[in-house]
């Protein structure tokens, strides 16, 4: 059984979906950024502040590497695609899911979460990396969905409906 990998940019609802997207398709969950936390003992933030985002690429690229058999929904972190190796490993083990969501639509999710080393820098730097990673999104997607002012479950009959 195939892995799903949501993609997609911080705040896109790749967790959110993905927690119920695995019920409904009764396949384990996955959120790649708490696996990471698991496995390191460490928190996001403490492994930006011990090593950078280089080393957090390195966990993220090792995690994903562990889960790839697993045939599961797995949430990946929005900068997965930093990683060129990644792809190849998604792509082989399953189908890949962009989560598109408008940046004004992220700003108003994220506000209140300092739990996002990269979300915690000026508004230009937020939006040039938006802009930075949606085409690396758009090209290493199998689908695109829109999540902009949709609940979950909409999200979710949509992903079930182009998984067929």
């Amino acid at each position: 059984m195939k892995n799903i990998y949501l993609i997609g940019f911080m705040g896109s609802g790749k967790s959110s979906v993905g927690k119920q997207l695995a019920e409904r398709l009764q396949k384990p969950f996955i959120d790649l950024d708490q696996f990471i936390e698991e496995k390191n003992e460490k928190s996001i933030p403490d492994i930006f502040a011990e090593g950078g985002e280089a080393s957090f690429r390195e966990y993220e690229a090792e995690a994903l590497n562990s889960v790839k058999n697993k045939g599961a929904v797995i949430a990946t972190g929005g900068g997965i695609i930093e990683t060129t190796g990644n792809q190849v490993v998604m792509e082989s083990s399953g189908k890949i899911i962009y989560l598109h969501t408008d940046f004004d639509s992220i700003i108003e999710r994220l506000q209140d979460d300092p739990n996002r080393p990269l979300w915690n820098q000026d508004h230009k730097k937020r939006h040039a990396l938006f802009e930075k990673r949606l085409p690396t999104y758009k090209e290493w997607a199998d689908v695109t969905v829109n999540t902009t002012d949709r609940t979950v479950d909409e999200i979710v009959v949509q992903v079930v409906d182009v998984i067929k």
